[in-house]
């Protein structure tokens, strides 16, 4: 008598037929990196919050022991934060034209040494790829195929000798806007017990409580930004930034 083959059950689905000798394919896993972005204008935020955060809540506290009045205090703070956000915009935005000025400054020179000093400037690519670990033919030809166009050479210098990049036109602007809104919404933290009506001695304690709180959840966010960027250049051993399509050099032949 002939056995009887059982079907498969239901819940175990007969696995397709593949060729003898391969192996099943493996499930395709979706690869997500989590680069940090970003970093200008944390840095931005960071400094305009940390400054606003402190400087107005220590006028408020000597003030609270020389006044009884909480609006001598408040008109004396909105000041405070005008001149102090202007002064940090200010900053942030002359820090900003001053690195645009520098990139201008030695992308000039950089096109006048590649004009003038081209044996020069072909000997620092080839250290530069000698670092990155190419020898011989290799390296004669990945040093050819920078050299031979003179905006890409400059731009290669630009970046790996001396470790500039093109500035935002927009950098100096958004850097002033964004420090300085950053010192006023840190300053109005300390500042906002004494909107409440309540004695000079009651906002003063509040305003410490309220601003130790803010400080202490500014501190764990910034380090988490500062944890997630520190982990995004362990992935980057040659560049902490996400992409740099510069670097993707087309090979002769």
């Amino acid at each position: 008598m002939t056995p009887k083959h059982e079907p498969p059950r239901p819940h175990t689905p007969a696995a397709p037929p593949h060729a003898k000798g391969t192996s099943r394919p493996r499930p395709r896993h979706h690869h997500v990196e989590a680069h940090f972005s970003g970093s200008e204008t944390v840095r931005d935020v960071v400094l305009g919050m940390s400054d606003g955060l402190t400087v107005p809540f220590a006028l408020a506290a000597g003030l609270s022991g020389a006044v009884a009045s909480s609006r001598v205090i408040l008109v004396a703070g909105v000041a405070e934060l005008a001149a102090g956000a202007i002064a940090m915009g200010l900053g942030g935005y002359l820090a900003a034209k001053s690195e645009a000025d520098t990139w201008h400054s030695e992308l000039k020179r950089e096109y006048e040494e590649v004009k003038e000093v081209p044996a020069e400037e072909q000997e620092e690519v080839r250290k530069v790829f000698r670092a990155w670990g190419l020898e011989g033919d290799t390296l004669e030809a990945a040093t050819h195929a920078v050299c031979s166009d003179h905006d890409r050479w400059v731009d290669f210098m630009m970046r790996e000798e001396l470790n500039l990049s093109e500035p935002d036109p927009k950098r100096a602007r958004v850097s002033a806007l964004t420090i300085g809104g950053s010192y006023v919404a840190g300053g109005a933290i300390p500042l906002a017990p004494y909107l409440l009506g309540i004695p000079v001695t009651r906002a003063l304690a509040a305003s410490v409580v309220v601003t130790l709180f803010a400080l202490a959840v500014f501190g764990a966010f910034k380090g988490k930004l500062t944890a997630d960027r520190s982990s995004a250049r362990r992935c980057a051993p040659f560049s902490s930034e996400p992409s740099r399509p510069e670097r993707r050099i087309r090979w002769p032949g």
